[in-house]
């Protein structure tokens, strides 16, 4: 059974209903019987919740048949990756090793790795599937290369180098496993990754997903990822992500570092960050985004339809349509009312946005505290509101998702779903 086509199976338990879906192989590198291959100990399987939990493979009856069959008990804590084993997918992909020609060292990466059977009732690691040919350069070159080299099947000890983690691996098998999932579903799997395995997947990402993904890691992940790119490129991310999460991340860096990052950026996104970064974190200026959706108040409704239907505009910012006087972008000119997403879809196309605002939709300060934002949203059975400054311009909007991240336990990422330690499925 090669691992590439394990990742992502399903896993059902004996009454045939889904578990969830293999997401990597669980093998140690040592030990005593370490010369007959690597020795499978388990599956790290997503389970609903986009939570990654430990099956160890005594608990595995089968895998056939696209599907893999458990008993009926899973430990529903959350994985964690113990000293001495290793992720297959997450480390073993893409790990360069030397495998031998006529006599000669050749260079190569593993592209996927078969695991078998035992007559004992082990799993173990016995087959390689390598690409030759592949240089040692810089990882990030080397996932534009490695695909030119020749393929090729090998046993394990005619590889040398995959018990050594080595220089800088590429990520390009690691993501092709995980082209399915969601920012926050890889994010999930980032997290599990080790902090060297870890950079050299932000280094194979292309801004905006890797944008995308550091939005849903935890406060330590993301800032240990920024500190790790080039100033240059950590600049052009923050200028990608959404500009209250952006804060957020530059808060926890040395005002010198701020100062460096925000040089780096456009004008125009650096002074929104600058601007976001007076407010205190638990104001609405501090949890506020600067991107809301904004239009004249004769504009139509079809106008705004289009606009809060766009791919990038996050769903709690496109619940509430913002009408303003000029300019449009903020600060902009004085706040006229609000328009929810619902009453646009109820009314004509033609019509014009200012003909139907909600008077009861109150806007907050900048200075306005949590508590009092958190307020607000309840008493109006919103997602989002409105901030605006003393002369009533527009100034941001205070988003639900962004509140809960602050009412939230800091750690709530690491421990969603763990209400749960034991579940008979």
């Amino acid at each position: 059974m090669f691992v590439a086509r394990l990742n992502g199976m399903s896993v059902f338990d004996p009454l045939g209903d889904e578990v969830g879906r293999v997401r990597d192989v669980v093998v140690t590198l040592t030990g005593r019987a370490a010369h007959h291959g690597p020795r499978v100990i388990g599956l790290v399987v997503e389970v609903p919740g986009r939570r990654r939990v430990f099956v160890p493979i005594t608990r595995v009856t089968s895998i056939d048949a696209g599907q893999v069959i458990t008993t009926g008990l899973v430990n529903m804590r959350r994985f964690q990756q113990r000293p001495g084993e290793t992720l297959v997918v997450g480390e073993l992909f893409d790990r360069r090793v030397t495998v031998h020609e006529d006599g000669e060292p050749v260079p190569a990466v593993v592209e996927d790795i078969a695991m078998d059977l035992q007559r004992g009732g082990d799993w173990r690691l016995t087959k390689l599937f390598v690409r030759k040919g592949v240089d040692t350069g810089p990882a990030r070159g080397l996932r534009l290369r490695r695909r030119r080299g020749e393929t090729v099947l090998l046993d394990l000890e005619e590889v040398e180098g995959l018990h050594d983690a080595g220089p800088a691996q590429a990520a390009t098998a690691l993501l092709e496993a995980y082209e399915d999932l969601k920012p926050q579903d890889l994010a999930e799997a980032i997290h599990d990754l080790s902090p060297k395995r870890r950079a050299e997947v932000a280094d194979a990402l292309d801004d905006e997903t890797l944008a995308d993904v550091m939005e849903e890691l935890p406060d330590d992940d993301r800032l240990e990822i920024l500190t790790h790119l080039p100033s240059e490129r950590a600049a052009d991310i923050l200028e990608v992500m959404q500009p209250d999460d952006a804060t957020d991340l530059l808060a926890d860096l040395p005002v010198d570092t701020q100062e460096q990052l925000l040089q780096l950026m456009e004008p125009d996104e650096a002074a929104d960050l600058r601007r976001l970064l007076t407010y205190d974190e638990d104001t609405a200026g501090g949890l506020m985004t600067t991107e809301p959706v904004i239009l004249g108040p004769e504009a139509s409704i079809a106008e705004a339809l289009a606009l809060v239907r766009r791919e990038e505009v996050h769903p709690a910012v496109a619940s509430l349509v913002y009408v303003t006087r000029p300019p449009h972008e903020t600060p902009t000119g004085r706040l006229l009312g609000s328009v929810h997403i619902q009453r646009l879809l109820r009314e004509p196309p033609h019509q014009p946005v200012g003909s139907i605002l909600d008077p009861e939709i109150d806007p907050v300060s900048p200075d306005a505290s949590l508590g009092e934002v958190t307020r607000a949203l309840a008493t109006y059975n919103l997602v989002a509101l409105p901030v605006t400054d003393g002369e009533g311009r527009l100034l941001g909007a205070v988003t639900v998702d962004d509140v809960l991240d602050h009412i939230l336990p800091d750690d709530w990422r690491e421990d969603r779903g763990e209400l749960t330690e034991v579940s008979d499925v």
